[in-house]
């Protein structure tokens, strides 16, 4: 019987050493959990944070290249603008040199003419008193009075006197035009009446608007200028303004075909608001150019003032010409320039400028 009891409680002691070291791994096992716990929880947040750090790169990463896209953007606009401004301020100076250059001779032309017409008509007076005195002069003179048609010569050359006249006149015209297009290269605000602005655009244009083979009868040009004041503004510049415009619906009354009667009409006035009843002027101005042409449609009119778009085929557009105004008018002007049209029905281009530049 002792023994056993021996041999129990030897087993006991060992069960109670087993459940000891059982006990003591168990505890092992469960600081290993916590450990594993909080080295899980660590990487967790680690994770977290790394992500948090990647996404706020990201974040930044995307502004980044959004300034460097509008960085960029408004770089080719600044080369675009610079590039722009030189060829118009070098062809500003061409047809300033170019202008000077002929108005020399032409006045000097011009000075003689009154001379020689005076001189002829001296000529003329002494050939008839020739005639009065000597109505039967002898036959070789007979032969070659009949021969050249003397009384044609005395009587057309008067008329050729005024033709050459009004050639000079109309050269003297075009090289005040060419002046009055030059001032490209102004920097400063000039206090000027735009009208003559206009008519100076016109006149260099004339070329296209005269009769030829695709407008017989020419583009007939309809003038409705307002009473305006003359404007703050840089006169050369608008003068590219109205050039583009009017080039543009010089193009687009091609582009209709044979049209009965193709024309350009150009209005300017003084914009009034009407408000209970009564109409007020306001420090604004208003130009109107409109065409009976082809017409834009509504996808066209929303990038026609961005740069380097354009319909016209390679070679004859660089789709700078609507935007570079946009930016005079716009920029420099603090203005509108708008565009009206609807397929078919023509387009009109609606320039509104201040007549001050520290118009409210």
């Amino acid at each position: 019987m002792d023994i056993e009891n021996l041999e129990l409680e030897s087993k006991i002691k060992q069960l109670e050493k087993s459940v000891r070291i059982l006990q003591k791994k168990l505890e092992r096992s469960k600081a290993d959990r916590i450990n594993l716990e909080k080295a899980s929880e660590l990487k967790e947040s680690l994770l977290k944070s790394v992500i948090r750090e990647f996404e706020e790169s990201q974040v930044v990463l995307e502004k980044r290249t959004v300034e460097l896209e509008t960085a960029l953007k408004n770089l080719k606009s600044l080369q675009v603008k610079l590039i722009e401004s030189e060829k118009m301020s070098a062809l500003g100076v061409l047809v300033a040199g170019v202008a000077h250059e002929i108005n020399n001779p032409v006045n000097f032309i011009y000075g003689n003419l009154e001379h020689v017409s005076n001189y002829f008509q001296e000529i003329l007076n002494l050939l008839n008193l020739y005639r009065h005195y000597y109505p039967t002069p002898v036959i070789a003179i007979q032969k070659q009075i009949k021969k050249i048609e003397l009384d044609y010569i005395i009587k057309d050359s008067q008329n050729i006197f005024d033709s050459m006249n009004m050639g000079v006149e109309r050269i003297q015209q075009i090289v005040k035009s060419l002046r009055t297009f030059s001032r490209l290269d102004e920097a400063e605000f000039k206090v000027v009446d735009i009208h003559p602005g206009i008519d100076s655009t016109l006149l260099i244009l004339n070329n296209r608007l005269k009769p030829s083979a695709r407008f017989h009868q020419g583009v007939k040009v309809i003038l409705e200028y307002g009473d305006l004041p003359k404007l703050e503004c840089y006169p050369g510049q608008l003068n590219q303004v109205f050039m583009n415009i009017l080039v543009n619906a010089i193009d687009a009354l091609e582009d209709a075909g044979h049209l009965l009667m193709p024309m350009i009409r150009i209005s300017t006035e003084v914009l009034i608001t009407k408000s209970a009843g009564c109409a007020t002027k306001t420090g604004w101005v208003v130009v109107r150019i409109a065409d009976n042409g082809v017409g834009i449609s509504e996808t066209v009119q929303s990038q026609l003032f961005n740069p380097f778009f354009t319909t016209k085929d390679v070679g004859k557009g660089t789709g700078l010409g609507l935007s570079i105004s946009y930016q005079i008018i716009t920029e420099l002007h603090k203005g509108k320039l708008e565009c009206y049209s609807t397929p078919g029905n023509g387009a009109e281009f609606v320039i509104t400028i201040p007549i001050r530049q520290d118009v409210k």
